[in-house]
């Protein structure tokens, strides 16, 4: 009997989200042919592309820091490598080989401590600020649904009203269903309107803050690596005045078969080796990344110098449901019109009962809407993979979920 009941219920929600897209579908027509009237706010229309404008924005900045920072670590390498020269050439009986072999130390640390700082104060800072931006945008994407529903209530009360035969019941009826949709409505409308010219006006003090800091963390790196290129061109000076005016026996070298005579030290280990390249490990565990739920969502974890890299795994192509390679075909048990992976980076949690709730991990089998006109901006189509493989039903499992909580991986 419980499972009776259990199915009951996805029944009924498979009937009210067929019905609420099909009347979400048909409002949308009758808007674009001009037979029924949109809602419009040209106030919240700005606020979106202020928001929009602000997201592109950050991105780019977060693009050029890491490129930023890629380069500070290619700098690093190519200093590193200069002053090992240096330390080999340096004979072990000049003055001031001992110095020279320190400045070289602490040439490696101020490089490693500038790229640590860059990535605490500036880079962490950027991946938190562009963190709020994912579940705003899903709640203007939601926004937009509720606003067709609400237009299409109110339409359909008008047209009850106006009704040469009017029925009461009917029009009571769609009356509280406007009410309802015009509540839900007006309370994302609400919390939206204070909320993006907020984060609009964030973004002064953000980018203030944000190339102050990368500013002075810069001068005061150079002002540091000043003074180290002072005290190795001191020594070299020292160099210079004790053997300039002297003269050097020329001592014969061994030949490449003949074996080396006396004691010789350890080669420097190779460039690949872990003692030659010190690697400059950050630690990058927010993800966020600092934000987990919609009111806070981690940033997703970039790149490539100083991120832990994204494995992707890769499939061979599919061609009619099937996998061509190696010395056969091998079935694939995916959906219907199956067109890639996606992994959930965050939480999400549904609103609507025609949504999918995920959780951070969970793949998701993305399949196209039946009618593209119903898919809104940002969202996608789906059926949690786990659901998939135990129901094998895309009427029960399948919902939208926005795309910006998910990471592509196939």
């Amino acid at each position: 009997m419980a499972e009776m009941g259990s199915k009951g219920v996805t029944a009924g929600k498979i009937a009210s989200n067929v019905q609420k897209k099909l009347t979400r579908a048909q409002e949308k027509v009758l808007q674009k042919l001009g037979k029924a009237d949109e809602t419009k706010d040209e106030q919240f229309e700005q606020c979106v592309q202020n928001f929009n404008k602000q997201l592109n924005e950050g991105t780019r900045l977060q693009k050029d820091l890491r490129t930023y920072l890629a380069s500070v670590k290619a700098m690093h390498e190519a200093s590193r490598k200069l002053n090992e020269c240096l330390q080999e050439v340096y004979e072990p009986d000049w003055p001031g080989r001992d110095e020279a072999n320190k400045i070289a130390e602490n040439n490696d640390l101020l490089w490693m401590d500038y790229h640590q700082k860059l990535v605490d104060q500036a880079l962490l800072t950027m991946d938190t600020y562009l963190g709020q931006f994912p579940d705003i945008k899903s709640r203007i994407a939601k926004r937009g649904r509720k606003l067709v529903d609400y237009d299409s209530a109110r339409h359909h009360y008008e047209s009850l009203q106006t009704a040469k035969k009017k029925d009461e019941v009917k029009i009571a009826k769609a009356e509280e269903e406007l009410i309802k949709a015009q509540k839900v409505f007006e309370e994302m409308n609400v919390d939206l309107q204070e909320e993006l010219p907020s984060l609009w006006n964030s973004r002064v003090g953000f980018y203030v803050n944000t190339f102050q800091s990368i500013a002075g963390l810069e001068e005061n790196f150079h002002k540091e690596m000043s003074k180290l290129n002072q005290n190795l061109h001191d020594v070299l000076v020292g160099l210079e005045k004790q053997h300039g005016s002297n003269t050097f026996t020329v001592k014969a070298q061994p030949s490449d078969n003949a074996p080396a005579k006396g004691n010789k030290s350890p080669s420097p280990p190779p460039d690949s080796s872990p003692a030659a390249t010190p690697e400059i490990r950050v630690n990058h565990d927010p993800e966020p990344a600092s934000v987990a739920t919609p009111g806070a969502v981690l940033p997703k974890s970039p790149s490539q110098n100083s991120l832990p890299a994204v494995v992707v795994e890769t499939f061979p192509a599919a061609v009619n449901g099937t996998v061509e390679g190696g010395n056969g075909t091998v079935r694939l048990d995916l959906p219907p019109g199956f067109m890639f992976k996606v992994q959930a980076q965050h939480d999400y949690t549904a609103t609507d009962t025609d949504e999918l709730q995920l959780k951070a991990g969970d793949v998701v089998l993305v399949i196209p809407f039946q009618n593209p006109e119903e898919q809104d901006e940002g969202w996608l189509m789906g059926v949690k993979e786990s659901d998939w493989n135990q129901h094998k039903d895309l009427d029960k499992c399948r919902g939208v979920f926005p795309e910006n909580f998910t990471e592509r991986v196939q």
